[in-house]
């Protein structure tokens, strides 16, 4: 690795740090990955496994910034981020849908319950702090 994408690296680290980052997958090696990642790049993760568990956890931690994948049992990601989004202490906070779907159709039902982007798995640290650092003012 040269020096400039190690300052790069370092750079992009140093511009996530203390966020608080919520992700709600039902996939194990999903929201494994997604902490890993996020933790090296200094961000607070907590996570969830669906809608459901993670409407109780938003409430009590209040993350910065929701990663949300769309296909979980029971509460869907596009069901959970309507709600996230119609409760007033929450709508301001960012959600990015994470799917392995990648038509017009699903990117658009995404924007119409609220998402501010859109990640198609699988996804790159980078896509994850990129999301951060445009979506969180403070990041």
């Amino acid at each position: 690795m040269n020096d400039e994408s190690q300052q790069s690296d370092s750079a992009q680290n140093q511009a996530a740090l203390n966020v608080k980052v919520m992700v709600i997958d039902d996939s194990k090696t999903i929201r494994r990955s997604a902490e890993t990642l996020l933790k090296k790049a200094g961000c607070e993760v907590i996570t969830a496994v669906d809608g459901f568990e993670a409407l109780a956890k938003i409430t009590v931690h209040k993350p910065d910034i929701i990663f949300v994948d769309i296909m979980m049992p029971r509460l869907d990601g596009y069901q959970t981020c309507a709600l996230i989004k119609n409760n007033q202490n929450f709508k301001a906070t960012p959600v990015i849908m994470l799917s392995s779907k990648d038509s017009i159709f699903d990117r658009a039902r995404g924007r119409i319950v609220g998402s501010e982007k859109y990640l198609t798995k699988p996804f790159s640290s980078e896509d994850l702090i990129n999301a951060i650092t445009t979506h969180v003012a403070h990041a």
